[in-house]
């Protein structure tokens, strides 16, 4: 099982904790642990990534432990850390202005 940390409005619309918990058969890539996340919370399709395109939306981030995976390939495995459930999965929500 991989622990998905969600930024606190998500987990507001997908009424859980911001903590998540998913399991991902094969390969533990980005895009395996959030097909496993919008299977388990579907209100969630479509807002951490575009849900034709797969491309992750503006103004969220992805990283595991410790390492910014944002610019990565959806196909990128996760640390081992992670896979293993000892390490979370977050998704966090930039923040911008000027």
């Amino acid at each position: 099982m991989i622990t998905v940390v969600l930024p606190g409005p998500l987990a507001i619309l997908a009424g859980t904790g911001r903590e998540v918990r998913v399991d991902v058969s094969g390969a533990a890539t980005i895009a395996a642990v959030l097909d496993a996340l919008e299977a388990r919370l579907p209100m969630l399709r479509g807002l951490i990534r575009d849900a034709e395109t797969g491309a992750r939306r503006p103004f969220l981030r992805y990283y595991a432990d410790e390492l910014d995976l944002s610019h990565e390939p959806p196909t990128t495995l996760l640390p081992r850390t992670v896979a293993a459930g000892s390490e979370p999965f977050i998704v966090l929500g930039s923040i911008s202005g000027g």
